[in-house]
């Protein structure tokens, strides 16, 4: 084992590595993908005759996830449920869902000896990974997350485990802001004045689908939670995104958040950051495009309430996202990664320049959903 080529010769990740049998001879692993989160390998293996055998192993953030137990509980749920799913439909399990390569001692992952879970999963090959999208991309990611929705509306949502508490609650998002005004450590409520009074006018908004789903208007759903392009591969040859990745947030939730997210990240052509809001626009055209997808996918599996609701799931997590960037900002920014001292505020801008937009295309949207769920 200790001949493998790993990066910086980690004991852990041979610890790892050696809690499980290959089906060919072990060369590696190699540092994988552009994810901030959890560590993620490429493993590779090369049998005597034919191409080498790929593997990803991920060891997932204590950090980002301090019951780990739980998040795999969910997983292994989740996937077992799609494979018999996909098999019923005669679709290939290995291709269109995830699944784990059981430890030497039968376990569906391993606990290393820091305490940190690790799991080992197939690489699905001949499938691409984007971080852009053109419109056909963003249009197949559609049809991928609409069928996730699809396969999953079965599935007992409240059986899943919150691995982030109130993730989009947005009126918990709502009140830490408040609590982050109030508190104001670093001085910075005065100097962002503009923003604080767009939360505070919107107080009502934060309260639109959690008050529908306690109302029992909006049924509780299996949700993705970070429904990005790159989290979905794509086939090479049929340029449709065969498979959902990144299990990790998927828990209770409601549908819209799923499709407002995507919308919130790829319906306008601007970096998150973007100083000039001139060049921050919310893209009708994309917005349609995904819709179009999304509706197709989920193949009649959404109600009539969710269909209504789908802009509000837009607009309230575009909302929520540029809560989270001012709360952060004003607590001296803790949670999100910057670069530079300002560069939460840029964020919440764009991300509050987008719901103006879309305040503004209020009919369209409607208009758009209509068109698309008959």
């Amino acid at each position: 084992m200790s001949q493998l080529y790993v990066p910086a010769n980690d004991p852990i990740v041979l610890e790892v590595l050696s809690a499980y049998d290959f089906p060919a001879t072990l060369m590696g692993a190699v540092r994988y993908g552009q994810g901030h989160i959890n560590d993620t390998f490429c493993v590779i293996c090369q049998p005597q005759e034919g191409d080498a055998v790929r593997y990803i192993l991920q060891g997932l953030s204590s950090a980002a996830f301090p019951h780990p137990e739980e998040l795999m509980e969910n997983f292994i749920g989740i996937t077992s449920y799609l494979r018999e799913k996909v098999i019923a439909q005669g679709g290939d399990p290995l291709r269109e869902t995830l699944s784990l390569v059981n430890t030497r001692d039968g376990k569906p992952f391993y606990t290393d000896s820091n305490g940190k879970v690790w799991r080992l999963t197939p690489f699905i090959e001949n499938t691409d990974c984007f971080q852009s999208a053109t419109p056909e991309l963003f249009e197949a990611s559609a049809r991928a997350f609409g069928r996730f929705q699809y396969m999953l509306q079965g599935y007992p949502a409240e059986t899943l485990h919150e691995t982030i508490v109130n993730f989009h609650n947005t009126e918990d998002r709502f009140n830490k802001f408040l609590n982050a005004l109030m508190v104001d450590k670093h001085d910075r409520a005065k100097d962002v004045q503009d923003e604080v009074h767009f939360v505070l006018d919107r107080k009502a908004d934060c309260s639109v689908a959690l008050q529908a789903l306690r109302d029992g208007v909006l049924p509780l759903r299996v949700t993705h939670n970070d429904t990005k392009l790159n989290n979905i591969l794509i086939d090479r040859d049929t340029h449709e995104g065969i498979c959902v990745i990144d299990l990790d947030t998927t828990m209770p939730g409601l549908s819209i958040n799923d499709f407002g997210d995507s919308i919130r990240f790829g319906a306008n052509h601007s970096r998150e950051d973007e100083k000039d809001l001139s060049k921050v626009n919310f893209d009708i055209e994309l917005y349609e495009a995904y819709t179009r997808g999304f509706i197709q996918g989920a193949n009649g599996g959404l109600t009539e309430n969710e269909l209504k609701y789908l802009p509000w799931g837009a607009r309230l997590m575009t909302l929520e996202c540029g809560i989270r960037f001012l709360t952060d900002y004003l607590d001296g920014d803790h949670y999100f990664r910057i670069h530079y001292p300002e560069q939460n505020l840029d964020r919440c801008r764009t991300q509050f320049k987008l719901v103006r937009d879309m305040e503004e295309q209020w009919d369209a949207m409607a208009a758009v959903i209509e068109k698309y769920a008959k």
